[in-house]
């Protein structure tokens, strides 16, 4: 992998060669600062002083060469404008043409602009991380902190590029105005939306993508489901090669796959009370029934994170066996008469999770130009299955024997979600197809300068013996360089971390806030589904249908609140401050969840249960919208990746609120929703504390 100091050589337009960030320069400097506080030279807050004033220095050299390339920009499109008006008085059909090409060349510079200032906030970055690393300093927060929040901040103008949507905006309208096929100079606002985009203007729109992350429904969506977006395929070879991997049927039937496990998750939920009590356990014993899945689940995330390294229709077959003779031993416990049947039943069915084959499948085998699609599917399908869970499980009140063998509410979901399973697997049997594994071996990337083969290992150990043999007398000014890049390339390594204590070590305390965010909120939205049919019964006399249908309704706001924040909130607010705010908000939810009087009111209950089921889902979205940000890039692969991680939290979060339900039972049912709350309540206030602290790290 090319390190960055040479990418920003490579990619720099010539003559704007003087206004770029000075990376090596300010690496250089770093390295200096190291060896004069070694020496006693300078201390440091004389080190932090000279950093800050020369970064300082660079992004002013960059924001002043921005801002009056913006305004040329601007002074140009003024100009055509003019001719244009012109043009609208005295139609000419070449001078139409001759107008659209020297809009399309303001465009093309406008791309050269966007790709100046996404390099120039790369090295910033990269500086930083660079400097913090050296020095083990918090700088970055410092930094960023008090150049973005100072109202003459021209830090914000490398990472926000003021002023640029107002010149994509305006060249968007003029050129859609000078389309030749539309005969008429009909105002921009007047055409369908898919009849405006110039090619020109979809090159814009990407460098803008690219350099904004800027998220909408879908990339929310997609996120939602962290599977990190790598970069496309830089050649066609490569599109190609991923067009191969790409199969429609076996797509969908991975997504199948995720909306039956959500439904076999919480089709239990409203009944595991009344069938604990039918076995003779106490009616909190469901919170070990409903847990047991997600005590399974730890493991099996692991083994089938590591299976999918070699295959994806192996584990496929295995997760849906396994979940079928789950569902079958989990009906059969009620003949049977045994609370342990039922609970080796769950602990199958969560021995079947194939989460972590979906979101690998997804994040391996779709090409990447429709990766984003998928993602905002794999999540769909989950809150779907959240939904129809409750809602079938509501339908399910019939009572009848078929020989030896009772069909009730509280079997039939069993023998539903396994008769669902066979099914699958004959679909999965006839339609998989498995990827050619032929296309993802691992090759020694080559060395662009020589055409050499790159030993990875050598890479990922900063290529510290090369170095070491070189005479003491080569070392110059090349040889510094070297030695800084290479320890750029090791940076930069994108070798997937092999171990859980690799994949640990490369959690920087941003990550590991999110992560304890993420237990959180998994921790109070399990404590109020799992504990709903016991909570309702008892307070309010609900029975199964109506529990059904509140579940349901919960379940169906996942995707319209998604949809709001991801198309509208996160275009008006950074995602640190919606992760702030819906903390706050579920905090408020979990506080007016108490019974804290002598009578407790349906209204306060589900008032208090859609706050904190719709702030957990805010929460949720934001949550690993950022944490696929701020995660290494060496965890958006192999078998201990970012998926992994987030999933192993969230569901450790259920397996401990699960056991919380069950043990707060013994202390009687009336003291059971309060018990259970207190923690969420100390846990939600720590994650906002710890959200503070590192609060200027989420950048």
């Amino acid at each position: 992998m090319v390190n960055f100091g040479k990418k920003l050589m490579a990619d720099q337009i010539p003559e704007w060669k003087g206004y770029y960030i000075n990376y090596k320069l300010m690496k250089k400097k770093v390295k200096q600062y190291g060896q004069q506080l070694q020496q006693g030279e300078k201390d440091r807050r004389r080190v932090l002083k000279d950093f800050s004033k020369m970064l300082d220095d660079q992004i002013e050299k960059i924001v002043l060469f921005l801002l009056e390339q913006q305004g040329m920009l601007a002074s140009r499109i003024e100009e055509l404008g003019k001719q244009r008006a012109i043009l609208q008085d005295q139609p000419d059909i070449s001078g139409i043409a001759e107008l659209r090409e020297a809009y399309r060349e303001v465009g093309i510079d406008l791309i050269k602009l966007l790709k100046f200032v996404d390099l120039n906030a790369t090295g910033i970055r990269k500086i930083l991380k660079k400097f913090d690393k050296r020095f083990g300093y918090r700088f970055t927060d410092y930094y960023v902190t008090s150049r973005s929040n100072h109202p003459y901040s021209q830090l914000q103008q490398v990472f926000k590029h003021v002023g640029v949507g107002a010149v994509v905006g305006a060249l968007s309208r003029n050129l859609a105005e000078l389309q030749e096929r539309q005969g008429s100079y009909l105002s921009i606002y007047d055409q369908p939306s898919s009849a405006l985009k110039d090619p020109i203007i979809d090159m814009i729109n990407s460098s803008v993508d690219k350099l904004t992350r800027s998220t909408n429904f879908l990339r929310f969506l997609g996120q939602h489901a962290l599977i990190v977006d790598e970069e496309s395929p830089s050649t066609a070879g490569e599109e190609e090669i991923e067009d191969q991997k790409y199969h429609f049927m076996s797509l969908m039937l991975n997504l199948v796959n995720t909306f039956l496990y959500m439904v076999n998750t919480y089709i239990i939920v409203p009944t595991a009370d009344d069938y604990s009590v039918s076995l003779g356990a106490a009616s909190t014993v469901c919170g070990v029934v409903i847990g047991s899945m997600a005590v399974a689940q730890i493991f099996s995330s692991v083994y089938f994170s590591a299976w999918s390294n070699k295959s994806y229709f192996k584990p496929l077959v295995f997760s849906s066996i396994v979940l079928f003779l789950g569902n079958v031993c989990y009906a059969m416990a009620y003949d049977m008469k045994s609370l342990t049947v039922l609970i080796i039943g769950r602990l199958l069915c969560g021995m079947g999770s194939a989460r972590a084959v979906n979101r690998r499948y997804i994040s391996d085998c779709v090409p990447a130009r429709i990766r984003m699609q998928a993602s905002a599917g794999f999540v769909s399908a989950s809150a779907l299955g959240m939904a129809c869970g409750p809602a079938l499980a509501g339908l399910l009140q019939w009572k009848f024997k078929i020989y030896m063998v009772t069909f009730n509410q509280s079997t039939l979901p069993g023998w539903v979600m396994a008769v669902a399973w066979l099914l699958y697997l004959i679909w999965l049997w006839v339609s998989f197809k498995e990827p050619n594994r032929a296309t993802e071996v691992n090759e020694a990337p080559q060395n662009p300068a020589s055409g050499q083969t790159v030993d990875i290992g050598q890479v990922e150990n900063g290529l510290a013996q090369p170095l070491l043999m070189d005479s003491v007398d080569k070392q110059n000014e090349d040889e510094d360089e070297e030695v800084d890049e290479s320890e750029e390339a090791a940076d930069d390594s994108r070798k997937p971390a092999t171990s859980i204590g690799s994949a640990y070590r490369l959690l920087t305390p941003s990550v590991k806030v999110q992560l304890l965010i993420y237990f959180m909120l998994k921790y109070a939205m399990e404590i109020l589904l799992s504990e709903s049919s016991v909570i309702t019964n008892h307070y309010f006399s609900w029975n199964t249908s109506a529990v059904a249908i509140f579940l349901a309704i919960l379940g169906l706001t996942v995707l319209p609140v998604n949809a709001v924040v991801g198309t509208y909130i996160s275009n008006m607010f950074e995602d640190r401050q919606l992760l702030m705010v819906s903390q706050i908000t579920l905090l408020v939810g979990i506080i007016f969840s108490f019974k804290v009087t002598s009578t407790y009111s349906v209204v306060q209950y589900v008032v208090s249960a859609l706050v904190t089921f719709v702030s957990a889902e805010v929460l949720e979205g934001v949550n690993l919208s950022l944490l696929s940000s701020v995660m290494s890039s060496r965890l958006s692969r192999g078998t201990y990746n970012g998926g992994l991680l987030s999933t192993e939290a969230g569901t450790l979060a259920r397996v401990v609120a699960d056991c919380t339900i069950t043990a707060a039972g013994y202390l009687g049912v009336g003291k059971l929703l309060n018990v259970t709350l207190l923690p969420s309540l100390v846990i939600c206030v720590a994650s906002i504390a710890c959200t503070f602290l590192t609060y200027n790290s989420l950048f």
